[in-house]
């Protein structure tokens, strides 16, 4: 299992994914995957939730070296936030509480002598 230096993300409410023509949100932000692994999962989901909910990315992956714009619904207000991905090896990584709203930019970088996965937020 992939461990995590940030907190934790969770269940997926009001969320969408880049092309979506509604006006920009406070919590939306970038997700870049610098793992050197493919991200096969995304959910995301308000830290009041037991579920994750569905996977942002329905069917489509995030490669090494690309990036995932998240795009929330405008009415979506609380600011704190679970976050989880999942890689293709199944290994599985989660972020809790995260300050959406402070946040545009969210880089994944695994480290392999520390057996970790560190995000970095901007």
């Amino acid at each position: 299992m992939h461990r995590l230096s940030l907190p934790v993300l969770g269940a997926l409410a009001a969320l969408g994914t880049a092309g979506s023509a509604q006006a920009q949100s406070r919590l939306d932000f970038t997700l870049v995957n610098r793992t050197g692994y493919q991200i096969n999962e995304v959910y995301a989901g308000p830290v009041s939730s037991s579920s994750w909910g569905r996977d942002i990315m329905g069917e489509e992956v995030l490669p090494h070296g690309r990036s995932l714009n998240i795009r929330f619904n405008r009415s979506a207000s609380t600011c704190n936030w679970d976050l989880k991905v999942v890689y293709d090896d199944g290994d599985e990584t989660e972020w809790r509480n995260v300050n959406l709203c402070s946040i545009s930019r969210v880089t994944l970088h695994w480290d392999r002598r520390a057996g970790t996965t560190r995000a970095v937020t901007e």
